[in-house]
């Protein structure tokens, strides 16, 4: 294997293989798109951090925080590390800003950072232990400081991007805490008494429509089945005849009637 390839992993598998050349991944069994298309967001695969914003801003583990050669090839060049006790591992090969504090997060300390990454239009990767939490929550940060989005709309947007991610309670607080103290207090999270997470604005609208799992509503003129309603009486609860049959009820099939020849008084059939 060249030297080159085995610094320039692929973009989209990871692995190495002469994938510019059009040679399948005898790992996975990628190949290079004609025509050099271009590339997915790299979410596709747990190996790559997942991309927030198009070519700039990324968020993962610090399993993908430890891979430099796929780091290298993404363009990564920045890490912002939001848990202290994670060592900074390539120290000569990306340049890092790590928030210190275990308990609270320093958004406006990370959200320079990211800002500095912006202006030198640097690729930067936030990161925490798995990703879930603290690194999401200081991406969702940035975007409602950045972008001038809400809780509601920053949240959402990263998990599309990363649905993976999970909110402590103490990261959720310190968001809505953020929020206020950007855009003021909620008058809708006020008026309900209710955090914007217990209210779930981030399901989109319409995407439970019914809970009829895609088909139509049917219409309130169709009749809904009674099942309580009083049936007919079973044929054997009617009345009992003098043999302890019931009255109405026939064995077979009935006996037509005789014809009595009163010339003789001998009764005689119709055959």
């Amino acid at each position: 294997m060249r030297k080159r390839e085995r610094e320039n992993p692929c973009g989209i598998c990871g692995h190495y293989h002469k994938y510019e050349e059009g040679e399948v991944c005898g790992v996975c069994g990628h190949r290079m798109p004609p025509g050099g298309e271009e590339r997915p967001p790299f979410k596709q695969d747990s190996a790559f951090p997942s991309e927030i914003l198009r070519d700039f801003l990324f968020l993962g583990s610090y399993d993908n925080a430890s891979r430099s050669e796929l780091l290298k090839t993404i363009g990564i060049s920045h890490i912002l590390n939001t848990v202290a006790a994670c060592q900074n591992l390539y120290k000569n090969s990306f340049t890092y800003f790590v928030l210190q504090d275990d308990q609270n997060l320093r958004f406006d300390d990370a959200i320079g950072f990211i800002e500095q990454c912006e202006k030198i239009k640097a690729r930067v990767l936030v990161h925490c232990m798995s990703g879930k939490s603290r690194s999401a929550a200081v991406v969702i940060a940035y975007l409602m400081k950045a972008k001038g989005w809400r809780l509601a709309q920053s949240f959402q947007w990263v998990k599309e991007r990363r649905p993976q991610i999970n909110l402590s309670s103490g990261a959720q607080q310190q968001l809505v805490e953020y929020e206020q103290q950007l855009f003021g207090p909620s008058t809708t999270a006020a008026t309900a008494g209710a955090t914007p997470f217990e209210q779930q604005p981030f399901v989109p609208a319409g995407t439970f429509p019914s809970l009829g799992f895609g088909f139509p509503k049917p219409p309130d003129s169709v009749p809904v089945p009674a099942f309580s309603q009083q049936s007919a009486p079973s044929i054997f609860n009617r009345t009992e005849g003098s043999n302890g049959l019931p009255a109405e009820f026939t064995f077979g099939a009935s006996r037509p009637p005789t014809e009595t020849n009163t010339g003789n008084g001998t009764s005689m059939d119709s055959s």
